[in-house]
């Protein structure tokens, strides 16, 4: 049986993801809550904010289940 090495990311590379993800979030809603339109257009626009969101988080957590899979079945 093949024995697999995890992989670790450093510690550097995961403050570098945690900050991006908060620093592009937070721009981002100042930037719609500064938009200059309706305030329901701004709703549209945080709500599909907020579901993009969260269908990437759906989509990575499934890429990466698909890989472990893959992985340990040889």
């Amino acid at each position: 049986m093949d024995t697999y090495q995890n992989q670790k990311d450093s510690p550097a590379w995961v403050a570098f993801v945690w900050i991006s993800f908060v620093v592009s979030s937070v721009l981002m809603v100042i930037g719609i809550w500064y938009l200059p339109v309706d305030v329901w257009v701004k709703g549209y626009f945080a709500m599909g904010f907020f579901f993009t969101i969260g269908s990437t988080f759906s989509l990575a957590k499934t890429l990466r289940d698909q890989y472990e899979m893959r992985r340990t079945v040889v």
